[in-house]
């Protein structure tokens, strides 16, 4: 058995890159590129139109939303530098003075046409042309190239669905709660030993870069929920942007509230130095919560990533198994954190914020909270299409959508509490 996995293990991960949305999305514009570049030979007077493969793969690099989004913005980009470079090779020419002049000019254009975050496409666009053509009629070709990669690349994009960038988004998701975990381990360590105050301070320096990963993370969830929009190969888009987008808001919390109950481990290790922050009743217990609390963490994560389409009570009963036992253990917590402060009147405060903030983690994943704030999420993102597309609600009440989005919203809170 073990002889046929290797002999298989090149097979499996063959296969696995037919799914991985970079290759996918690699070929895409390969293909898109190559089939631009053959019209374009037999459509343009150049010998070698490259600026048809060229603006396809700009137009394909993008999701199926953003190509409606946006394409538009960056062909006009494309045929504005264009012509700002037609107009410079019939003047002047490329030398070292009408490049400057040349980059200074289509900037100011790419302002004037309004391309937004394009404006770089057009100075670029243009150096291409005034590069490889000064002689007017000719660079009138690149505007049929443009128009002609434009195409295909749009083409392609409704042909050949974009990847969905879902499965990478929810590695993310999954990833950054396996770091929460493992600090929150590493501080449930700390508070059942004699730990010095250099120590608890690099667990909180450590909490605070966690805010570094969640802009990654919030990075490739924006690239995923473009990915889902308007994607023929997705059914719940919405369901699946507000499910992910809601689940990586909870972790956003969970870390904020981290880093501050970091912050009373810092201060309550001062505070007692050279005694240890915790008696070591008070510091076992404080390990126990926080290693269920650490489990609970990475439980929610699977749950929000998993897909609709996928067995979902599993994770959701295994959540609310943790989440019942961490609460126990909070109590005995509370008991415990009670009877010090007790016996240590000076540290009251810091032991009563220690509760809090523990209680704050567990509430932020409980599974009714979670389900409410699901179904909030969808009803707003619903108010606001409908405000901003009236014609398009219309039509969906007509033929029923809205209330089979309904049914479904009904189903994502049991399935995504």
């Amino acid at each position: 058995m073990q002889v046929v996995r290797e002999w298989t293990a090149p097979l499996s991960r063959f296969l696995g890159l037919r799914r991985d949305p970079v290759v996918v999305q690699a070929l895409r514009s390969a293909v898109a590129a190559s089939i631009a570049y053959v019209i374009a030979l037999r459509l343009s007077p150049e010998p070698a139109p490259l600026t048809a493969p060229l603006t396809a793969l700009l137009v394909v690099q993008v999701t199926f939303y953003a190509t409606l989004q946006n394409g538009i913005r960056r062909v006009n980009a494309v045929v504005a530098g264009v012509l700002v470079a037609i107009a410079f090779s019939l003047l002047v020419g490329l030398t070292w003075w009408s490049l400057a002049l040349l980059i200074v000019a289509a900037l100011g254009v790419g302002h004037v046409v309004r391309v937004n975050e394009y404006v770089a496409e057009v100075a670029i666009s243009a150096m291409l042309v005034l590069g490889v053509t000064t002689i007017g009629y000719t660079a009138w070709a690149r505007i049929v190239e443009t128009l002609i990669g434009a195409g295909v690349g749009m083409a392609c994009n409704l042909l050949l669905a974009p990847p969905v960038w879902v499965d990478k988004a929810g590695e993310s998701i999954e990833g950054l709660a396996r770091r929460v975990r493992r600090l929150m381990l590493r501080m449930g360590e700390e508070a059942a030993e004699e730990t010095p105050v250099e120590e608890a301070t690099a667990r909180l320096y450590e909490a605070r870069r966690l805010d570094h990963d969640i802009i990654e993370v919030d990075a490739e969830l924006r690239q995923a929920e473009d990915s889902l929009r308007l994607n023929p190969r997705v059914r719940e888009g919405l369901l699946h942007r507000v499910v992910l987008r809601t689940g990586l808001d909870t972790l956003e919390i969970c870390t904020v509230v981290l880093r501050v109950l970091a912050r009373s481990f810092t201060d309550l290790a001062k505070a007692r130095d050279p005694e240890p922050m915790f008696s070591p009743e008070t510091g076992a217990a404080v390990q126990q919560l926080l290693s269920e609390i650490a489990d609970a963490v990475v439980s929610f994560a699977v749950l929000v990533t998993t897909d609709l389409s996928r067995n979902a009570e599993s994770a959701e009963a295994r959540l609310t198994a943790e989440l019942h036992t961490a609460a126990a253990t909070r109590d005995k917590v509370a008991v415990t954190l009670r009877a010090e402060a007790e016996r240590d009147t000076r540290s009251w405060q810091l032991l009563g914020a220690v509760l809090t903030e523990v209680n704050r983690i567990i509430d932020e994943l409980d599974t009714e909270h979670r389900s409410r704030r699901l179904l909030e999420e969808l009803d707003r993102v619903s108010r606001e299409q409908r405000a901003r597309m009236p014609w398009l609600t219309r039509l969906r009440e007509r033929i029923g959508v809205y209330e089979q989005m309904h049914r479904n919203r009904l189903g994502a809170g049991r399935r995504f509490p």
